[in-house]
C-alpha cells in the first residue's frame, strides 16, 4: 500500500487534490481512498488530507502517520505544524514553492531521502498562469505522477477533468501537464 499525506491551507484544494488522486488510481483499476482531517474549517487554516492506493482492498481508516509521500502545498506550514513527521526514509517529498530546499531550510531533510525523491515545483505560479487562481492541487498531482510513477499522467488528467468539467478542467489539466513536464525535466537533468 502506498500512502500519501497532503498538507496545505484551507482554500488551496487539499481535500479535492486527495480525492482526484484516488480517482486517478481507481481509473487504473486500483483500490484507493481519500479523506480529510480538519482543524478549523476556514480559509487559510491548516488542512491535512490523506490518500491510500493499493492493488487490494484497503481496510484501514485512520489518518496516515507514516506516509510514503508527503505533498506540501504551503511551504510556510512547517513553522506552525510538524508536517514532516513520520515521512518514511525511502519516501517522496513534493513541495510547492519557487524557492530552493536551502532557502526553506529543508536541505537536510531532502538529502535524507533517496536521490530524486525530493522535488520542488512552483505549483501556485502554474495555477495562477493557467487557472487564474492560487489553487496548486492539480499542478501538484501532475508533479506527483512524474515524481513517483504511481499513477499515469493520463489518469490524473481524466480525474481532473471529471472533477472540473469544461474550461476550468482544461486550465487545471494544463497546469498539471506543465508541472509533470517540469519534474520530468528535473529527473532527466539529475540522471544526465
Amino acid at each position: 500500500m502506498f500512502q500519501i499525506r497532503i498538507h496545505g491551507r484551507g482554500g488551496q484544494g487539499v481535500v479535492t487534490g486527495a480525492e482526484m488522486l484516488s480517482v486517478a488510481a481507481f481509473m487504473e483499476g486500483r483500490h484507493a481512498q481519500a479523506f480529510p482531517s480538519f482543524g478549523s474549517e476556514r480559509t487559510g487554516a491548516p488542512v491535512v488530507a490523506f490518500c491510500r492506493i493499493d492493488d487490494k482492498e484497503i481496510r484501514l481508516r485512520e489518518p496516515i502517520q507514516d506516509p510514503d509521500c508527503l505533498i506540501l502545498q504551503d511551504p510556510t506550514l512547517p513553522r506552525v505544524v510538524d508536517v514532516f513527521s513520520g515521512l518514511r526514509p525511502g519516501g517522496y517529498l513534493l513541495v510547492n514553492t519557487n524557492k530552493t530546499f536551502d532557502d526553506l531550510h529543508l536541505r537536510a531533510l531532502a538529502d535524507k531521502l533517496p536521490p530524486g525523491h525530493a522535488r520542488i515545483v512552483p505549483a501556485t505560479e502554474l495555477a495562477l498562469k493557467h487557472v487564474k487562481r492560487p489553487a496548486p492541487n492539480a499542478a501538484l498531482l501532475g508533479a506527483f505522477a512524474a515524481l513517483t510513477g504511481l499513477v499515469h499522467f493520463d489518469s490524473v488528467k481524466r480525474a481532473i477533468l471529471q472533477a472540473f468539467p469544461g474550461k476550468v478542467g482544461e486550465a487545471n489539466s494544463a497546469a498539471a501537464q506543465e508541472a509533470y513536464d517540469l519534474v520530468m525535466v528535473q529527473e532527466r537533468a539529475a540522471t544526465a
